[in-house]
């Protein structure tokens, strides 16, 4: 298949760095309901993907939701969706297993089982049809889903898919040519933590979350999957902590991961380490619900700086607690570069922050801001929720006033304008929490909150990112939906809904006509309230904090009082958790060892320090030609880092590669001699910098040659000018081809100006199927290729994008080639 017919073609082509492929007679799908971007940057795909390709006879391969282009191509050609590891239909899997993120990414999981080949119910399939089973922090509330899914697994998967895998191993030795898909879902239904709906009573049978209590020995991948594209969290995430000790209310993330568990300070340090040497990434984040609890925060980032001093890795935490960031550690961070930094107080005054259990001070919020600012930030993020219960326009004003805080204290500190984003969203009422049985607030009065604070942003100049009201009355929908919802989901699906986390593909119309279809009102069912004796349908579902606890949180809440933080006091939610008081993990950042023997990897050269330029040759052939130019050269920069190539940065406060390359190819256009030069620190072998950086690099991407150069050399975008293709052809294009060779000129539209494209084809000769190209440049025109053979071939951009096409020389103005010495 071309993919370069597609968007972001390299979302499809797999072969990223450190994928596994290998021959096992378990097969699994992992399957994400999003996009490849998204996907991608989930750390539990990635810890399944290496837990479940660590056992010898089980296999684990991905699959994420194509966009439409591309489900568009597949259903008119009657091909199935495929995994990127082993092109392996959907269908022809052992288990199809999808994580359970975010409620609006449900009608892609109902695609992908039909794109895939698999009856979107699970009535109707049958014993040749994988197991399909779901897991991740929506499972809590499984009931929308139940139609479709044929297990759940609730809670923590490191432990629980071994023993799924185990037993599908052992049942598939005791019957190798049977497959019984009552005999597999009885087996999993003992297991626990697993929710079977076709075998459990959801009023009888209680389900109990699998819990992993010591991260530390639990799998942790240090070779991350590495993405040839930027993903959403283009970064090596390390897991520093699960659970939160904070108890807001509001949070079901910080209910049901409970408890707290750290990983020691030498375990993410060694893992962090590893990770960047076997990726190349240039940024490390450290994550967890809430980052800056993390009882060795400060000497986890001077440890990481110290460590992996000199490749210029940096460091980035996820949204943080007001008060919870000191000095020192804004001080430690910015010693690479200023990563993003995102405050949320969620609400507006200090009775709603009681309210959620958001135990912030105006004070501490004031401090906060002054420390980010002082230590030289310019950009700050601030999150916020509206419709919040009990809120009033009071909290609303109060909200707004904060971020104009955040504008002024930030003048006042670097005497400048700073640049304050705000993102909003509403509240959603979510299973398992204390506000379980509060409605949503009604959307009219949400889009009332939301445009108000639009405009008066506007005014103040302060950036505002809102989600749609409409989505968030959905989401609410499905968080506490019941079985009833799942006819709604279904109906949707059918109508075209896909994608209804994405602004461009959400169309409310549809989802209004499939609740009529259904018979639900989207308003009421979103809306609705319980009374808190109510027994709730997912309650079946035990994550362990108890409804006694939650019901006296709620009430506190309706009361404005505030329950203290259960590091160190509990508060009886049910978890009887050990005495966990987390030591404080002293270390002196004077004496942290490399973790478990390791050594820095920066270059040990003794070569004199001298800075240099390295011109190098290279080929892109294969699935790399769908990389696009940014990819490239991003993969190539990572490579470089993986081979312990030292490099020349530039100065200031954001450092990039002194790195420039040649003319750009097109994605899916293949370049058998391409060029680029890189700033070395210092003298080193042209075969030693090739042979290092080959052995780093995918399969598709190979370095010709290498030659140090004079710093005074002309850049590559000065020196090409003409440009030698070879396009594959079949016989009805050639009248075209000497059809447009015969024209005097040939005008084409581009922006604000006509270009004459004509004069840039010097040649053209057909040999068999195969027509060679030569073009130049002309008048500080550059060559665009796709357009001229759009305008040569009479056909459409997407046509031209699935003719083969390879870039064969680059030549200089005076039709020499670069020669490398």
């Amino acid at each position: 298949m071309n993919y370069a017919r597609f968007s972001k073609p390299s979302r499809y082509i797999g072969r990223e760095i450190n994928t596994v492929h290998k021959d096992a007679s378990l097969n699994i799908a992992l399957c994400f309901p999003d996009t490849y971007e998204i996907g991608m940057s989930h750390i539990g795909l990635k810890i399944l993907y290496s837990i479940i390709n660590s056992i010898p006879d089980a296999s684990a391969e991905r699959v994420y939701a194509p966009w439409t282009d591309l489900d568009d191509y597949l259903r008119e050609s009657g091909l199935p969706l495929t995994s990127l590891e082993h092109r392996r239909p959907l269908k022809d899997f052992d288990i199809v297993g999808f994580t359970l993120q975010y409620e609006l990414s449900y009608t892609n999981i109902l695609n992908m089982l039909d794109l895939g080949g698999i009856p979107v119910r699970s009535a109707e399939r049958k014993d040749k049809h994988p197991i399909v089973i779901a897991g991740g922090p929506c499972s809590v509330n499984p009931l929308p889903l139940v139609p479709f899914i044929d297990a759940f697994v609730i809670g923590d998967g490191e432990d629980i898919i071994k023993e799924i895998a185990d037993l599908f191993l052992k049942l598939k030795g005791q019957m190798p040519n049977v497959k019984n898909r009552e005999i597999y879902l009885n087996a999993l239904a003992e297991l626990e933590g697993v929710y079977v709906p076709s075998i459990h009573d959801a009023s009888e049978k209680k389900i109990n979350k699998r819990i992993v209590y010591d991260l530390d020995k639990a799998h942790f991948p240090d070779k991350p999957l590495l993405p040839f594209n930027k993903i959403v969290h283009d970064r090596a995430a390390i897991e520093i902590s699960r659970g939160c000790t904070r108890g807001c209310r509001f949070c079901q993330a910080g209910m049901i991961y409970r408890p707290l568990r750290e990983r020691s300070l030498e375990n993410v340090l060694s893992l962090a380490q590893r990770s960047i040497s076997n990726s190349g990434y240039e940024e490390v984040s450290f994550t967890s619900l809430s980052a800056g609890d993390y009882s060795g925060l400060l000497p986890l980032i001077r440890g990481f700086n110290q460590i992996c001093s000199g490749t210029q890795t940096s460091v980035s935490l996820p949204s943080l607690r007001v008060g919870s960031i000191s000095t020192e550690i804004l001080k430690e961070i910015k010693k690479i570069r200023k990563t993003g930094f995102t405050i949320a107080p969620e609400a507006g005054t200090k009775r709603l922050r009681n309210v959620i259990n958001k135990d912030v001070t105006d004070e501490e919020y004031e401090e906060t801001l002054t420390k980010l600012f002082t230590e030289g930030w310019k950009n700050v993020k601030l999150y916020f929720m509206i419709g919040l219960p009990t809120e009033t326009m009071e909290d609303i004003d109060g909200l707004i006033n904060m971020a104009l805080l955040a504008l002024k204290i930030g003048k006042r500190i670097t005497g400048r304008r700073v640049n304050v984003n705000v993102g909003i969203s509403a509240f959603i009422p979510k299973p398992h929490t204390p506000f379980q049985w509060t409605g949503q607030n009604d959307m009219k009065e949400l889009r009332k909150k939301q445009d108000y604070i639009k405009n008066t942003f506007r005014k103040k100049g302060i950036n505002y990112k809102g989600q749609y009201v409409e989505n968030s009355l959905l989401e609410a929908v499905f968080s506490r939906g019941g079985k009833e919802s799942a006819l709604l989901l279904e109906n949707a699906w059918k109508l075209g809904c896909r994608f209804d986390g994405w602004t461009e593909m959400f169309s409310f119309d549809k989802w209004m006509l499939a609740a009529e279809k259904t018979g639900l009102d989207l308003y009421e069912y979103a809306s609705r309230s319980f009374e808190p004796e109510a027994e709730m349908p997912w309650n079946f579902i035990q994550t362990g904090v108890t409804e006694k606890f939650l019901r006296s949180e709620y009430k506190k809440a309706l009361d404005e009082k505030v329950t203290p933080d259960c590091r160190n006091n509990c508060c009886g939610c049910g978890l009887e958790c050990k005495d966990r008081e987390t030591d404080k993990q002293k270390i002196d950042s004077q004496t942290i060892r490399q973790p478990n023997g390791q050594t820095d990897r920066r270059t040990d050269n003794n070569n004199k320090n001298v800075p240099a330029k390295m011109r190098v040759n290279f080929s892109k052939t294969g699935r790399m030609r769908y990389l696009s130019h940014n990819e490239l050269m991003l993969s190539i920069f990572r490579a470089l880092k993986r081979a312990n190539i030292p490099i020349t940065y530039s100065a200031g406060f954001h450092p990039h590669p002194k790195m420039s390359f040649g003319p750009a190819l097109a994605a899916g256009v293949e370049g058998l001699n391409e060029y680029f030069d890189i700033g070395i620190p210092v003298i080193m072998s042209p075969s030693d910098f090739s042979d290092r950086l080959n052995a780093e690099l995918p399969e598709g991407l190979k370095i010709l040659s290498a030659a140090l150069i004079s710093k005074s050399e002309r850049s590559l975008n000065d020196l090409f000018s003409s440009y030698e293709y070879e396009v594959t052809i079949d016989n009805s294009l050639e009248n075209k081809i000497n059809s447009f060779m015969g024209l005097e000129s040939c005008p084409v539209e581009r922006k604000n100006k006509t270009v004459d494209i004509r004069p840039m084809v010097e040649k053209a000769d057909i040999k068999g199927s195969t027509l060679h190209l030569l073009l130049s440049d002309t008048d500080k025109v550059k060559v665009r290729l796709y357009e001229i053979l759009e305008a040569m071939f009479e056909k459409e951009r997407e046509e031209v994008q699935a003719i083969p096409v390879k870039r064969i020389s680059l030549y200089g103005y005076n039709m020499n080639h670069v020669k490398l010495s």
